[in-house]
């Protein structure tokens, strides 16, 4: 039996989330994640806006989208009003452009604030995860699968595993609040 193995699936998807979460919080240069999964009413069906258009940047703070379909051009306007990204759509030359604001003190700190209750709620799964795991191994024992020595292995292979995930999110975290407060 292998806990740590079967259970490391969930362990990374919890980084990887975090990863891609981490994404949408703006920075000094804006990224089309901040955009991309917006969902724009189109044909009927919600959509993500990356999905009905080309998204570029081709200025720190410029956003630029091209739908494929110029029918939908009222509906990705929209779409990003709902959104409150922070930025009114400018509709020219068949573009949308997204001119984003530089970010001010406030609005950094801001960002660092939900980043960490970002970084919380990464950590309060893997939490969770661990303890699951620390369940299995216990049950295994009572159940006479595994000896107590091999309980206590496990445990400390359960807790390494954590630690590892752990420096994961924090290396994250540190990375992303330098790109926020960088000026």
């Amino acid at each position: 039996m292998d806990f740590i193995k079967n259970n490391q699936e969930k362990f990374t998807k919890v980084v990887d989330f975090l990863k891609k979460d981490v994404q949408s919080l703006r920075t000094n240069r804006v990224s089309t994640e901040l955009v991309a999964p917006i969902l724009v009413e189109a044909y009927g069906v919600k959509t993500r806006l990356d999905q009905l258009a080309s998204l570029s940047i081709p200025e720190p703070r410029l956003i630029l989208i091209q739908p494929w379909d110029k029918s939908i051009f009222k509906n990705i306007e929209q779409a990003l009003i709902k959104a409150e990204i922070g930025v009114m759509p400018v509709i020219s030359d068949g573009f949308i452009r997204l001119k984003m604001p530089s970010l001010n003190e406030e609005s950094r700190k801001h960002l660092v604030k939900i980043l960490h209750e970002k970084l919380e709620n990464s950590r309060r799964n893997l939490r969770g995860i661990r303890d699951e795991v620390k369940e299995e191994i216990v049950n295994a024992e009572k159940n006479k699968e595994i000896s107590e020595d091999d309980k206590y292995r496990f445990f400390d292979e359960l807790d390494q595993t954590t630690r590892e995930e752990q420096e994961k999110i924090k290396e994250i975290g540190e990375k992303k609040e330098k790109e926020i407060m960088e000026i």
